[in-house]
């Protein structure tokens, strides 16, 4: 498995959001782990938030929990495909050039009171657009990026994402001053070719660059993410480098002798073979990256793109598969590590998942989604779901394990009125109308 570069931290009295299981920093480990770096992790014994995970093929938007309608603004719409470029492996570039279109961004998870770090590139600087990885900006409340050979700094939106790709589109508000990266065609690479591998190392907001050769291609890796929402991922056709890839570089270029993008830094480190263990990255080829990118532009969903934001409920959950909310309760509470254990009830809703307590009183039903806490001011909150709760159904749709829900709310968008069965931890049974807000990606 690979780990991706990015980083977390705690921002304090940033406003609550949906926070997701404990994450240490925000790394992801195993084999390959992702390259994102955690700033500070503040949540401990966590909740997985619900909200959309894979968005269906005809809808726009993928969930992620949110805690009011206000807290994120509705992703801008979306931009003609011709707004990204086309690889192009004939026009000469220079390092500095890179470097000009290369941004630092950073985002504030605020359901789970941390922020993370990670890197992009500016494709089309006219329209402000970053390509970067979908893990530095999953479960992002709030993103901004910063240009690092000018400083500016710009807030960004999300315009969509590739989970399964590990592919992310983001737009700066008002840009000015951009320069978009030089791109070469990730086709034409070669074994032992020289690259150098640019990002925020180790989410120390400047670029650092690592030097070494092409020593794959089209490689299958399993990347997974310890406190993510995707636990692990499989990534096909990536080109495998010796370069010095390190947390902070997810999204960061990879760039070839002739100064031209080749690929996006995306995961690294420990990587284990059958025959050998050595130390590798990991990059998307760009050509792959740029055609998902520009599907995003296009505004076309699918089974594996989402486009803007997804739907989100506001209530936290566990992480198990079992469909008995008692064994989903067991779970979260090992989950916990002694923190925040068992004894949660008093609190009518949370800002975040910091301590988050198992409920000491559980609806007494056999299957359904166990609620481990309700985001204040959220979707779930206002119609009276409160911890201990256990959601039956979705539109008359039977839910059992929280994977479940998750495939449940999936079919809808941000701004959709549902049907929402719970038991009440006193055991009434009680049906409401949910409107569903936007949350963070995921």
């Amino acid at each position: 498995m690979q780990d991706y570069g990015g980083y977390g931290g705690d921002f304090g009295s940033t406003p609550p959001l949906p926070p997701m299981p404990p994450r240490p920093p925000r790394r992801r480990i195993g084999l390959l782990s992702y390259l994102a770096v955690a700033l500070a992790a503040g949540a401990l014994g966590a909740g997985t938030v619900v909200a959309l995970y894979h968005p269906a093929a005809n809808s726009s938007s993928s969930a992620s929990p949110q805690p009011s309608s206000s807290a994120l603004a509705p992703a801008p719409a979306p931009l003609p495909s011709t707004a990204v470029p086309a690889p192009s492996s004939g026009v000469p570039g220079s390092l500095s050039k890179v470097e000009q279109g290369i941004v630092i961004i950073n985002t504030t998870l605020q359901y789970s009171s941390e922020r993370a770090a990670g890197t992009g590139m500016v494709i089309n600087a006219g329209n402000g657009l970053v390509l970067t990885n979908n893990h530095v900006i999953e479960g992002a409340t709030k993103i901004t990026a910063t240009v690092a050979a000018t400083g500016q700094n710009f807030a960004a939106k999300v315009l969509g994402y590739d989970v399964t790709g590990d592919i992310a589109l983001i737009q700066l508000q008002s840009p000015s001053g951009l320069h978009a990266v030089p791109v070469g065609d990730s086709a034409k690479v070669k074994m032992g070719d020289s690259v150098v591998a640019l990002g925020n190392a180790d989410g120390r907001s400047q670029i650092v660059p690592a030097s070494g050769q092409i020593t794959g291609l089209n490689e299958t890796i399993t990347a997974s993410d310890q406190g993510g929402t995707v636990k692990s991922e499989t990534l096909h056709g990536m080109l495998q480098t010796n370069a010095g890839i390190v947390s902070g570089d997810s999204g960061g270029p990879l760039v070839n002798a002739a100064d031209q993008v080749i690929g996006m830094d995306t995961a690294g480190n420990d990587v284990s073979f059958t025959q050998q263990q050595s130390t590798a990255g990991f990059a998307i080829p760009i050509n792959t990256a740029l055609s998902v990118a520009s599907q995003i532009a296009a505004g076309h969903a699918s089974s594996t793109i989402s486009i803007g934001y997804p739907p989100f409920i506001g209530i936290y959950v566990s992480q198990g598969n079992s469909s008995d909310p008692q064994q989903q309760a067991a779970a979260q509470a090992q989950q916990n590590n002694g923190f925040g254990g068992f004894g949660g009830g008093s609190q009518t809703c949370y800002t975040n998942d910091a301590n988050l307590p198992v409920p000491s009183t559980i609806a007494p039903v056999s299957s359904g989604t166990l609620v481990i806490g309700t985001i204040c001011g959220s979707p779930a909150a206002t119609a009276g779901i409160a911890a201990g709760s256990v959601v039956t159904s979705v539109n008359g749709q039977a839910v059992g394990a929280p994977g479940s829900l998750h495939a449940a709310l999936s079919k809808f968008q941000p701004n959709t009125t549902v049907s929402v069965t719970w038991v009440t931890p006193s055991g009434q049974r009680k049906t409401g109308n949910v409107t569903l807000t936007a949350g963070p990606p995921l």
